[in-house]
This record gives structure tokens, sequence and C-alpha cells, in this order.
């Protein structure tokens, strides 16, 4: 009798990422924070239902806040026990923490994007990114660079 391998097997760990933000930013810092979710939000953050395509996080008396992410509804929770999918979700940091993101956010042009939600240890995680917009022909050289370190490696393969 064969065993099968993929029995049994749990499926890779979750991780909904914001490509947009490192084509739309340079990021200069990176912070992991906690984020507090309801309990159908934990549900459908698992299933892979989120976007992070247009979130992105403030700083309100004290507390960041991380505002515009979508969580979907999760399909097997009942109608009353349903989330607010926009609702805004607050970070948990350290006050030094805020202190420091504070700082960041006070000079001209940096912004707080999310780049990735996912689990760690059976807890929701966020990270922060400190961030300063590209402008137009800082992607075009990004796109160039990428295209050439592409075709190079191609060639390297051929050559092989």
């Amino acid at each position: 009798m064969a065993k099968d391998k993929d029995k049994g097997k749990k499926p890779g760990p979750v991780r909904i990422a914001n490509r947009k933000a490192r084509h739309e930013y340079h990021i200069l810092e990176v912070v992991e924070c906690g984020l507090q979710l309801l309990g159908t939000e934990v549900k459908s953050l698992r299933a892979g239902n989120a976007t992070l395509d247009d979130a992105f996080a403030v700083i309100r008396g004290g507390q960041a806040y991380l505002v515009g992410m979508t969580i979907g509804q999760y399909a097997q929770a009942a109608p009353g026990m349903q989330h607010d999918t926009t609702r805004d979700r607050r970070l948990l940091l350290h006050r030094r923490q805020i202190e420091a993101l504070v700082n960041h956010v006070k000079q001209k042009g940096k912004t707080l994007v999310p780049l990735a939600v996912y689990f760690k240890h059976g807890w929701a995680k966020c990270e922060i990114g400190v961030a300063i917009g590209k402008k137009q022909y800082d992607k075009r050289q990004d796109i160039k660079k990428r295209d050439a370190t592409r075709d190079i490696e191609r060639e390297m393969r051929r050559r092989r």
C-alpha cells in the first residue's frame, strides 16, 4: 500500500501581501505589529479573504489604526454575527514604537503603509512600512533594472 503524502498536511500559511506598496513607495523601515480583530474577521482572514490595496495606517490619540483594509464577510456566520468589512482596526504596538512612528510621519512626505498581514504562532500580525512615495521616473528605473536582471539570468541559464 502506498501512503498518500498529501493526506494530513495543512495548507500553507496565509499571507495577504500589498504588492503595490513596494512598487509605489520606497520602504525605509518595517515594523511588525499585532492586529485587534473580531471572531468572524479572524476566520475570514484565515480563509485568505482580505485585501490591502487601498489601506494605510494612521495614528490617532496615541493609538495606531489600520484604515481601508477590507476583510470579507465570513460565509458560515449568521447574519447578526457578521463584522463591518472596512472598519478601522487597531494595531497593537508598544508606546515607544508608536512614538517612533509619529516622529517619522511628522516629516514631510513620509507615510505608513501596510505591507502584509499574516498569522504567526496563531496571532494575526501586520507589517507596517514607513514609506516615501516614488516618482514616475523611479518606477521606470525599477522596471528597467528588473528587466535587465531577468535577461541576464535567462542568458546565464541558456549558456549552461
